[in-house]
């Protein structure tokens, strides 16, 4: 469904990711870590469409896209839901669903209320949905980011450290949600958390340098020495 080759980016003489390829299948769910500076998240904005890459393709069902601006790769199909949320304050639940369907997912005004009703529901936030966004939980702010990722359909969730911040309970629910989620779509989350992925993601994507350094099975992945050397600081041995 996506592929990625050679994806680069620099900031002057820094390479912030360097080569990278990525390839994703519908229901796939990937894991991405790596240390501070590893361009985690600078691979995310590639994807999104934050950023243009400096080098690489990046082709979506066929089609190149790395050339389209943020709004346009939301509409082709990807869609981001952030670390910190970026919800509408003074809207309501539903508003803040209803914006994406209508503007990303491009679905006409009475279907768009319908799917926004839906995912709202999906996420747990039905009861809430006539409530003002500002008045939220972080929780139910990460929820409704999610839920506003969702709402424009796409086929491609990109998550960035959606676990920051919660207590492990929390994660919990998130990790939940997030395996409802996945149906039919391709997850990438980027995480310092490992608790947030294990479990979720069955494939686990390790960035050092902003070099692409493990892909392949979590559990695999998770005990290789390189992992242990460069993520934990384990010179020899597994981690627990």
């Amino acid at each position: 469904m996506l592929v990625a080759r050679g994806l680069t980016r620099r900031f002057g003489m820094i390479t912030a990711v360097d080569a990278v390829d990525l390839d994703l299948a519908p229901g796939d769910a990937v894991g991405l870590i790596g240390p501070n500076g590893a361009g985690k998240s600078t691979l995310l904005s590639l994807l999104a469409g934050d950023a243009p890459p400096d080098a690489g393709s990046f082709v979506l069902d066929g089609r190149s896209i790395a050339h389209l601006p943020l709004h346009a790769r939301v509409r082709a199909g990807i869609a981001r839901a952030a670390q910190i949320p970026q919800t509408f304050a003074r809207l309501t639940l539903r508003e803040n669903a209803l914006l994406p369907a209508q503007h990303g997912a491009r679905l006409p005004a009475r279907a768009a209320q319908l799917w926004a009703d839906e995912v709202l529901a999906l996420c747990g936030l039905a009861d809430k949905a006539g409530s003002m966004a500002g008045a939220l939980g972080l929780l139910d702010r990460k929820r409704l980011e999610l839920a506003k990722a969702v709402a424009a359909r796409p086929r491609v969730l990109l998550l960035d450290e959606v676990a920051a911040g919660l207590t492990e309970p929390e994660i919990a629910t998130i990790k939940a949600l997030v395996d409802k989620l996945r149906d039919g779509r391709a997850v990438v989350w980027v995480e310092h958390i490992p608790f947030a992925l294990r479990g979720t993601c069955a494939r686990l994507v390790v960035m050092d340098k902003g070099a692409k350094l493990l892909d392949g099975p979590f559990d695999e992945v998770w005990s290789h020495p390189d992992l242990q050397r460069i993520y934990m600081g384990v010179a020899d041995g597994r981690a627990a």
